[in-house]
């Protein structure tokens, strides 16, 4: 038998991860789980020989992100499922895998663009690396597939 007790399902406010995070309630809802609800902000590289004042960006990221956060949980995340929202700094896939150990969770979901070629080269796959990387399962759900949920 299949017990999952913590899913952490990492998200970028995109189709496949709204996705995701639908798979990730259900999952929740049937085994009476706890979703992590995560988002990672990627710093932006600054050129150093720049002569522009420093605005501290990554708060206001940060702080949109909170809101957009908080936003797709009421939207994807049915009353009764019980939830937590994480904010990261940092690679995307780096901070996941580390949020799973640091959570011990039990299933990893996250939705994937399907990038191929130049794209996927340029951009990485955050969902190739978390694969890769992380101890523990790891559900991809694929932005173009079947859908099983209702």
């Amino acid at each position: 038998m299949i017990h999952i007790q913590k899913i952490l399902c990492p998200v970028d406010f995109s189709a496949p991860s709204r996705n995701a995070l639908r798979y990730a309630n259900e999952f929740a809802k049937a085994m009476n789980a706890k979703i992590t609800v995560m988002h990672v902000i990627q710093p932006q590289p600054i050129a150093a020989d720049v002569n522009v004042p420093y605005v501290p960006l990554e708060i206001e990221l940060e702080k949109n992100a909170k809101e957009d956060l908080a936003r797709i949980v009421k939207e994807e995340v049915q009353e009764g499922v019980l939830v937590e929202q994480v904010m990261a700094f940092g690679l995307p896939s780096d901070c996941v895998i580390a949020q799973a150990q640091k959570e011990n969770v039990d299933l990893i979901i996250l939705g994937t663009h399907g990038r191929t070629g130049i794209s996927r080269l340029l951009m990485g796959s955050t969902a190739e690396n978390v694969i890769r990387h992380a101890a523990r399962p790891v559900l991809v759900v694929k932005a173009s597939e079947k859908e099983f949920i209702a």
